[in-house]
């Protein structure tokens, strides 16, 4: 197919002729660069590659055309190359405008003219446009193909486990002609479901997440027994701590159980994070976090679970629940929380099936013209709101305390008031699930007067309260009452370090109860729990891991 192009379209002739000129001297020996006038043209250019099979990286467009603007041209480019990688150019005097059009067609960057010098200006954006072109490449998701029903909970485990590793697959239901025939071709029934098959042609039935895992190219065994800082868990501080350990020369590993991202990682928006003034998916923050990760070679294991810790002189050890063993000079615990299980009648039962916890983006476009439900105050469960609004004919918030105020960021409060589809109802709890197979019906209490009401319910999206995932830890490190690590000052107690301790000095500030053992993020007693946080706190836990090797 060749070189890949750069296209870039300006009915400036001269700013035309410019960035033509600078990309050409930066990138031409590796991509084709394509110069177009207008909208229409660049459009009939991108056409006729499509036809030719090519393959397109970046697309810069003016932000003022005439007949077309960038906004306008984007969204149609789109259609023909979803993958490649969209920014605006723009002059000073519209880049507010161009901003706000930003969230329109999720435009990647936005460039001022002039960008003299384009050794400062231009080319670090079109770089990082390059790697995350690269990192996703321009193939249709259809790598991997999904049969299954959408009330199974096994289809619904393998679909989200995909998704939220950024796997890109194809879903097919199971009583459908393609999904029918691939069922038939494996020699499956529908017991087998979910079947997944691979892009060279192999089918399993009812795959574990560590079997779609290395199907999928992910990698599930660590490359050496030794290292000299190990993460437990994928979330923001662990990223953050994995980034600035491998970039520092560590050799790092980071150890993931379900998929990279964490809680954050599901968000659909996430407005109130430094620097991405328009916002940022959970999705795009942890595909540019694991590029980062990539870039400085630190190694991702994926779907390995963690049951067992202990110390082996100044080694640290991990086991896994596979009997498998790592060892490190340090380790950063960084497990986040996972949201608390709702009790109430029915819902056990219907969990993956109508029911489910966290947002669940890949369930958006099967909502459409249903009523859904999602429980919770917080923010989590506003964004999973705003989120819903766009597929389902009704999105109700459910909470449990008198008003959001207390709960959830005043800007997202006033996102879901002024979203017409979205109502919320206060001192209401869900208190029974219903249905046959599937969820079909909730019943909620009104705490106002304890009155009870059963209303239709095509899915319920859960978000109360957070429980740390450190029973795996037992006694190895001190918790609290409800399971979060106790690090640093808190392990003082009227001033005496914690027993066992055989430091002559105190527990550095995200130090655990055993020396070289750290703890950053969501996991951690008292922490500030907001994604900001967390990738500091996982900066700093390298910091300080430094300054134990040090003293070793």
């Amino acid at each position: 197919m060749g070189h890949a192009a750069i296209l870039t379209v300006d009915d400036d002739p001269s700013v035309s002729r410019a960035i033509a000129r600078d990309l050409r001297r930066r990138y031409g020996e590796q991509y084709r660069v394509i110069r177009a006038s207008a909208a229409a043209d660049a459009l009939q250019a991108l056409k006729e590659i499509k036809l030719r099979g090519g393959r397109v990286a970046v697309m810069l467009a003016d932000y003022r055309m005439p007949q077309m603007n960038g906004i306008e041209f984007l969204e149609q480019a789109m259609d023909l190359f979803p993958n490649a990688r969209r920014a605006l150019l723009t002059a000073y005097a519209d880049t507010d405008a161009a901003i706000r059009a930003i969230n329109v067609v999720d435009v990647d960057h936005y460039l001022l003219k002039p960008w003299d010098p384009p050794e400062e200006k231009l080319y670090p954006v079109i770089d990082a446009l390059l790697d995350a072109w690269q990192a996703t490449g321009d193939r249709e998701l259809e790598d991997i193909r999904v049969v299954g029903h959408r009330w199974s909970e096994p289809s619904y485990q393998i679909r989200d486990f995909l998704a939220r590793n950024l796997v890109p697959y194809r879903w097919m239901t199971s009583d459908g002609p393609e999904g029918r025939r691939l069922l038939e071709a494996a020699g499956c029934g529908p017991e087998a479901i979910p079947l997944v098959v691979t892009a060279d042609g192999r089918a399993m039935a009812r795959p574990s997440n560590q079997e779609v895992a290395e199907a999928a190219g992910l990698s599930t065994a660590p490359g050496r027994d030794f290292y000299d800082l190990i993460i437990v868990g994928g979330g923001p501080a662990g990223l953050g701590a994995a980034v600035y350990g491998a970039s520092e020369g560590l050799k790092t590993l980071l150890v993931e159980r379900q998929a990279i991202g964490g809680q954050a990682g599901q968000s659909s928006r996430i407005e109130n994070y430094l620097g991405f003034p328009d916002g940022i998916s959970g999705v795009d923050l942890t595909t540019r976090a694991r590029r980062q990760v990539g870039k400085f070679s630190a190694e991702v294991l994926n779907t390995r679970e963690v049951v067992g810790m202990r110390a082996d002189g100044s080694a640290r050890t991990l086991r896994f629940a596979d009997g498998g063993e790592v060892s490190a000079h340090a380790i950063v615990l960084a497990t986040g929380v996972a949201y608390r299980p709702l009790p109430a009648e029915g819902i056990a039962a219907l969990t993956g099936s109508g029911v489910y916890y966290g947002s669940a983006a890949t369930e958006g476009p099967s909502c459409s013209g249903e009523d859904v439900y999602i429980i919770g105050g917080a923010n989590s469960a506003g964004q999973a709101a705003l989120f819903f609004s766009r597929y389902a004919r009704s999105v109700t918030l459910l909470v449990r305390g008198d008003s959001l105020e207390s709960s959830m960021s005043f800007y997202l409060i006033q996102q879901l008031t002024q979203t017409g589809n979205i109502s919320v109802r206060t001192r209401s709890e869900v208190v029974a699930a219903h249905g046959n197979g599937h969820l079909e019906a909730i019943t909620i209490c009104d705490g106002k007067d304890a009155t009870q009401s059963t209303v239709g319910c095509g899915s319920l999206f859960v978000f109360i309260g957070a429980e740390p995932r450190t029973d795996w830890l037992g006694d190895a490190v001190a918790r609290d009452e409800r399971g979060f690590v106790f690090t640093g000052p808190d392990l003082l107690s009227n001033g005496n370090r914690p027993a066992g301790w055989d430091r002559d000095r105190d527990p550095f500030y995200l130090e655990c109860s055993v020396p070289g053992i750290f703890a950053a993020g969501d996991v951690r007693a008292n922490s500030v729990k907001r994604v900001a946080s967390a990738v500091g706190e996982g900066a700093m836990a390298v910091t300080l891991v430094h300054r134990y090797l040090e003293a070793q």
